[in-house]
């Protein structure tokens, strides 16, 4: 009956205090909830695209490479100035496209892709 009697007379107008009463807060959820998205979202994304870029630059005549569009080719040209690339996708046949369509290099002959199962014996 004691503990009744105190849980009533507590004033309704006030957080609690401790840990409890700090997660009431909506400007510490919101701050969390960004930390939480930020590790789990925006930093693996921002990664991928420095690699991506570094990979880009690294380019170099004779690299094979896929396309967004899922060619493959390799590079016969390159044009910095205007950021194209000049792609052999078979004999006496060339295309030319932007250094950003290109999407990372091709798997040589021996080195199996990571979206081919590996072959049953």
């Amino acid at each position: 009956m004691n503990l009744l009697s105190t849980l009533f007379q507590a004033s309704p107008g006030q957080p609690p205090s401790g840990p409890a009463g700090l997660l009431q807060s909506p400007l510490i959820v919101m701050v969390f909830i960004f930390g939480i998205f930020y590790f789990l979202v925006l930093g693996p994304m921002r990664k991928k695209q420095r690699e991506t870029q570094a990979m880009l630059s690294r380019l170099k005549k004779g690299d094979e490479v896929v396309t967004g569009g899922g060619i493959f080719g390799r590079i016969s040209a390159l044009d910095e100035e205007r950021g194209f690339v000049v792609l052999q996708i078979a004999d006496n046949v060339k295309v030319k496209v932007t250094r950003t369509a290109i999407v990372g290099l091709a798997p040589s002959a021996g080195e199996a892709s990571p979206a081919t199962p590996p072959a049953k014996s």
